[in-house]
């Protein structure tokens, strides 16, 4: 069994959101809930109208779930509006 790289979009609730207390938050759960799940990179997004996205680049095995419990992780959090996954590619 393999691994996958997968981009998640994580946007706020809104622009009052502090970036760098939702990215500390977005590392401490994959930590504590999702030991399987390895963020290897967060960078930030504008959207619209002074609004920021986060996309995380994770990597979790690729095993039945996939990233279903990192995401339902991050969906979790209090200033988290929704997550999506952008994109997902499986490591060689």
């Amino acid at each position: 069994m393999g691994s996958v790289a997968a981009k998640i979009k994580v946007m706020p609730k809104n622009t009052d959101v502090d970036l760098e207390e939702l990215t500390k938050s977005l590392k401490e759960v994959s930590s504590s809930k999702t030991s399987s799940a390895d963020i290897k990179n967060i960078k930030k997004e504008d959207i619209a109208f002074g609004l920021k996205a986060l996309i995380v680049t994770v990597v979790v095995p690729d095993d039945e779930g996939g990233t279903e419990n990192i995401e339902d992780a991050f969906k979790e959090l209090k200033n988290v509006e929704s997550v999506r996954v952008e994109d997902i590619n499986r490591l060689m």
